[in-house]
């Protein structure tokens, strides 16, 4: 158990938003893309990290002890896709497994003429429908560097989570109409082709390889995670590429102010 959730959560009467102003100041120094939001995000963000914290439970993998640093860290970079959309996203779960690196998944798969295959794949993170999210935390200690070429494990994964509160991984985040699902395709759709062409060229011609993570090529799940990863870490960056996908982030997630990051 954390040392300042052991203190807050048996604690009713305590307010969730509580977080300590030295701890926080830690986290916004660690993560400078969390810093750069303004006075008014920061603190709306740091209010829902409390409310994300007070109902969540961390566990450690592998012997690993989860800290306060560590847990506000997690929560703050999840905290930031639902920052005015609101918690209500990450209700269908509690817990956030976290291993000291990368994980080895156990994974079965069955090829054309009927054959079995076993092997193993490593994992940064993991986000499993209405079940638990796990993080590799040396790569989420690493988030704030990483955020220069648009990663973060932390926003990826629960990205996962909103796409599939629908019941399906598929790249749209549940919408209120069809209409609404058709313009999100309208955008999303050739933007991942042509991310999928340039991935390829790359792969097979040796063509300049994207900015964006060519991971994201692999399915419209993926790339609706690897673009909101860079959206939020390194919206500069990434609208360079990618100003339809920002412009439609935008409207989802709620954002008003170009300048926000």
């Amino acid at each position: 158990m954390l040392n300042w959730l052991r203190s807050l959560l048996p604690n009713r009467g305590a307010r969730p938003d509580v977080i300590p102003e030295a701890l926080w100041r830690r986290t916004l120094a660690h993560y400078p893309f969390l810093a750069r939001r303004s006075a008014a995000d920061l603190m709306r963000l740091r209010s829902l990290v409390g409310e994300f914290l007070a109902h969540k439970e961390f566990s450690g993998a592998h012997g690993l002890v989860v800290t306060d640093a560590m847990a506000v860290a997690i929560a703050a970079q999840a905290c930031l896709p639902v920052l005015q959309l609101g918690l209500r996203w990450y209700d269908d779960f509690k817990g956030i497994v976290v291993h000291p690196g990368a994980m080895l998944a156990r994974r079965k798969v069955t090829d054309h003429a009927g054959v079995v295959h076993h092997y193993s794949e490593a994992l940064l993170g993991e986000a499993m429908e209405r079940g638990p999210v796990t993080l590799s935390w040396q790569d989420v200690a690493a988030a704030g560097e990483s955020a220069e070429h648009g990663h973060n494990v932390v926003i990826h994964e629960f990205i996962h989570k909103i796409d599939m509160r629908d019941g399906a991984a598929d790249g749209c985040p549940p919408l209120p109409s069809r209409a609404a699902r058709a313009a999100w395709h309208a955008v999303m759709q050739p933007a991942y082709d042509s991310f999928c062409e340039q991935v390829a060229m790359a792969h097979r011609f040796g063509a300049e390889p994207p900015w964006l993570d060519a991971y994201g090529a692999t399915a419209p799940a993926e790339f609706f995670a690897v673009a909101c990863e860079a959206y939020f870490v390194n919206r500069e960056r990434f609208t360079q590429d990618f100003a339809p996908l920002t412009a439609l982030f935008d409207q989802f997630f709620k954002i008003n102010t170009p300048s926000a990051q």
